[in-house]
């Protein structure tokens, strides 16, 4: 299959375009917003293009022509404001979900959010922001019409990945993002993933035996 990588540049992304890249069961395209960031994936035998997700639907539809598959895992980062997780986590989801709606060929579109975003009551106060956006993302997601697969991580951190996580109703926790990417490359034309939405946190299963 051939995946998009919304994100690519992030930490979760440049994982998960490094794992695919290197399983070599899908091709794999990385979006990225700086030429900077580009020439340094090509220099590394990636494919990749340029893409603004505070630009134009029609731009980042384009630059997802002939893709089966979209992963959105980018983020305005923890260092911004409200209006950058506004534009970034919220609007470039919805322009992202919009240029798949209107590419016609994306089998499966996967989102990257929070634990606990689908529920309000759960939010942490100085969070607020990141997880409305979050929240109103995934449910444009379910509402697209497209076939999606929602995961929501607990807390990242840099620890190494483990390979193994728990999936199912988790109220918190904490995971490695390496073990994120590695899930979301698991999970990726898996059709019991179609539809779902999926909390994930370290545990004691092999993320090949998820799902």
């Amino acid at each position: 299959m051939n995946v998009f990588v919304i994100g690519a540049n992030g930490q979760i992304g440049k994982q998960l375009v490094e794992r695919l890249h290197e399983e070599g069961k899908h091709q794999v395209t990385a979006m990225v917003r700086k030429q900077e960031q580009l020439d340094d994936f090509t220099s590394k035998g990636y494919q990749a293009v340029l893409g603004d997700l505070e630009g134009d639907v029609s731009s980042l539809e384009q630059a997802m022509s002939g893709m089966d598959v979209v992963v959105f895992a980018a983020g305005s980062g923890g260092s911004t404001g409200a209006d950058k997780t506004l534009l970034i986590d919220l609007d470039g989801a919805a322009k992202s979900i919009e240029a798949a709606q209107a590419n016609g060929n994306v089998k499966q579109f996967v989102m990257v959010s929070a634990l606990k975003a689908e529920d309000r009551s759960a939010w942490p106060e100085e969070m607020k922001p990141y997880y409305v956006a979050k929240h109103h993302a995934d449910r444009l997601l379910e509402e697209s019409g497209l076939t999606y697969t929602i995961v929501r991580p607990g807390a990242l951190t840099d620890d190494a990945g483990t390979g193994k996580v728990k999936t199912g109703d988790v109220s918190t926790g904490e995971i490695p993002r390496a073990d994120v990417a590695a899930f979301l490359a698991h999970l990726i034309g898996h059709d019991a993933a179609y539809n779902q939405a999926i909390d994930l946190v370290k545990g004691d299963t092999a993320i090949e035996d998820t799902l």
